[in-house]
């Protein structure tokens, strides 16, 4: 079973915030750090955490300068995914950016290495699986990230 919830309405706005992005995360990420918690608390108690995999993430991050008016532009080079439960190990940072956090300098991964690993842990090979109006991950691409599996 695949469950997917975005925060926000998808329109232009909630977490792209080309400006006020201090105030902006700052609202959104109260708004979303106490439910992502009990969502966290409540799998494990239930022992469903181990089964199930949780995923906070986007396609892109956000350039490390501002823009004008407190705002970053679009930036694919060097951002955070963060990921539980679903035979991942717990408490782990993998990878880093240069000190402007610009550029992934240690284990850089695409978001392909993210989708590969996150199918791998589903029981499916992202390389084989075909999706009908969509092609499959090339074989230089999306490869599954080791370093993070329990």
């Amino acid at each position: 079973r695949f469950i997917q919830i975005m925060h926000g309405d998808g329109a232009a706005g909630a977490w792209d915030a080309h400006s006020g992005l201090k105030k902006n995360h700052e609202k959104l990420s109260a708004q979303v750090d106490k439910p992502i918690a009990g969502l966290l608390k409540d799998l494990k108690q239930r022992g469903l955490l181990s089964e199930t995999i949780v995923v906070f993430a986007t396609e892109f991050g956000r350039t490390p300068g501002s823009q004008s008016n407190d705002g970053r532009d679009h930036h694919p080079y060097g951002f955070s995914v963060w990921m539980a439960g679903g035979g991942i190990q717990g408490g782990l940072t993998h990878g880093a950016t240069d000190e402007l956090g610009f550029h992934a300098i240690e284990h850089p991964h695409y978001v392909t290495d993210v989708h590969a690993t996150l199918l791998h842990q589903l029981g499916l090979d992202a390389h084989r699986m075909e999706v009908p109006g969509h092609k499959r991950l090339e074989e230089d691409f999306g490869h599954v990230i080791k370093e993070i599996l329990a």
